[in-house]
């Protein structure tokens, strides 16, 4: 049985707006926070540039659809991954996969930090934001 979930309603008071910017600047936090953290674990810059963008593979599974599309998106695109990534390198004490779950988090508040949310099912534009 599938359920959508309801979205909530573009709401236009600027009372509205206080959430929306406080999201926002957590995403700026966890922007800095994160690449702190990658040049603390000594990751190499490169490495940064060239997986920053990597999450947005993810948007390939829009080609089989919105509700494909949003569950490939959100399942890299929520902190809970790369903290697991990184659990997994304390657990196997890999430390080089530190700053790759740094680099993670990054692209994660930097997406935030423009408005990209978590997708709801209904089209990339549905976020857990508000409207793109």
């Amino acid at each position: 049985m599938n359920v959508a979930l309801p979205i909530p309603p573009a709401v236009s008071s600027p009372s509205s707006s206080t959430p929306r910017l406080l999201l926002r600047l957590e995403g700026a936090l966890g922007l800095v926070a994160s690449a702190v953290a990658f040049h603390l674990f000594d990751g190499p810059w490169l490495l940064f540039a060239l997986l920053f963008l990597a999450p947005d593979l993810a948007m390939a599974g829009y080609r089989f659809g919105t509700r494909t599309g949003a569950r490939c998106y959100n399942a890299v695109h929520t902190y809970l991954a790369p903290a697991a990534l990184a659990a997994l390198g304390m657990l196997l004490e890999a430390p080089l996969l530190y700053p790759v779950a740094a680099v993670w988090s990054a692209h994660i508040g930097f997406d935030r930090l423009l408005g990209y949310g978590l997708k709801y099912p209904a089209a990339f534009t549905d976020t857990h934001l508000g409207k793109l």
